[in-house]
């Protein structure tokens, strides 16, 4: 592994520590390192809630001491007036002599703007070093830019033959503490948490991240709810004021249901209507991604997932398969046939298989165009 894969590598870590925590902004890592030496002079990413960023907060730890080094960077650094001062004008005053960057930002305020200020001021600048890793962790800054809308990461949970739910009224434990601990750390890298009212009345989860020292991690929580049946009594209404809860709904909804949750610290929010009355998918990521959201995160049932495969709004899908079997008996399927039709297609590819204890889990990536 050459010298530069291995401090890019460094900046990919680094970057996927603040997953979820950023939004509206990528979680950019960034690593100056002397030449010749190899020596680490400064590292970050970016802050939480967005700022700063992170290439000026590695050059301010290297201090003098960036003249003539080498920054890694896994997004190209930004080029336009925000909040901060773009991170072009850091680095070109830093003395940087070199900038490998992982990949260009779609932002059409960047979009390569901002490594050809770099060459024009002197700066060797190489892209392209680990641009798959790049693009997978930047996967939702890059959508929100170029689709309007979260990425979305579809997560199912079905029986070794393939069901979701049993038969009957009886809940059923499909996965073990382990794949339960990985979607924990999935609920941490994300913005938000969707699901629909179905499973929210079913199930009445918290949703909230429960590993050690990730509790602060908890995203928003992101109900569809129709006609506002989520119950003020219900877990997600109680603890609004403590883990942010938005449900989005339309304007059939009663104004009684929606007084009881805003009273409760619950956002109601109003999206159009599909053209069976109920919520039209794409408009509601699209207000999530107005918002600024990037990393949704779906928990909702086979219901859901089979109206978001209709929808083409599934961006990665895991499918996590346990041990159990429910037999003759049957129950609900996990897959219907859009999404199981989508995942056999060319739209998506199996990116990793891993097995958590008795569970396996495979994952599908969208191809990208």
């Amino acid at each position: 592994m050459s010298d530069d894969t291995h401090f890019m590598r460094l900046a990919l870590a680094l970057g996927r520590r603040g997953l979820g925590t950023t939004w509206p902004n990528p979680s950019v890592g960034a690593v100056v390192v002397e030449p010749g030496t190899g020596r680490i002079l400064g590292t970050a990413a970016t802050a939480r809630g967005g700022r700063p960023h992170g290439e000026p907060v590695a050059l301010a730890a290297a201090g003098d001491a960036a003249r003539g080094a080498t920054l890694y960077v896994t997004l190209e650094p930004c080029s336009h007036h925000g909040r901060t001062p773009p991170c072009t004008d850091a680095i070109l005053a830093s003395g940087i002599a070199r900038v490998v960057s992982a990949l260009e930002d779609p932002d059409p305020r960047v979009a390569g703007r901002g490594h050809d200020l770099l060459r024009q001021g002197g700066v060797a600048v190489e892209t392209g070093l680990m641009r798959d890793a790049a693009a997978r962790d930047h996967v939702g800054h890059i959508t929100r830019v170029t689709r309007g809308r979260p990425a979305l990461h579809l997560k199912l949970a079905r029986t070794r033959d393939g069901f979701c739910a049993a038969a009957g009224p009886e809940r059923l434990r499909i996965t073990g503490p382990v794949a339960d601990g990985v979607v924990h750390l999935w609920r941490a890298h994300a913005d938000a948490i969707l699901i629909g009212i179905g499973t929210a009345r079913a199930d009445d989860p918290s949703l909230t991240v429960r590993l050690p020292g990730l509790d602060a991690r908890s995203p928003l929580r992101v109900v569809l709810d129709t006609h506002l049946r989520l119950s003020p009594a219900s877990v997600l209404a109680r603890t609004a004021r403590d883990t942010p809860t938005l449900v989005l709904t339309t304007r059939s909804a009663p104004a009684h249901a929606r007084r009881a949750l805003e009273a409760l610290g619950v956002e109601v929010a109003t999206v159009p209507a599909d053209a069976a009355g109920g919520i039209d998918l794409p408009a509601a990521l699209a207000q999530l991604g107005e918002r600024g959201l990037t990393r949704l995160c779906s928990e909702g049932g086979p219901r859901l997932a089979e109206a978001l495969a209709r929808a083409d709004l599934i961006d990665t899908c895991t499918l996590v398969t346990g041990p159990v079997e429910l037999g003759p008996a049957g129950g609900l399927p996990a897959l219907g046939p859009a999404l199981a039709e989508a995942l056999a297609g060319d739209r998506f590819r199996e990116a990793e298989r891993l097995t958590f204890g008795p569970d396996e889990a495979v994952t599908y990536e969208r191809n990208r165009t």
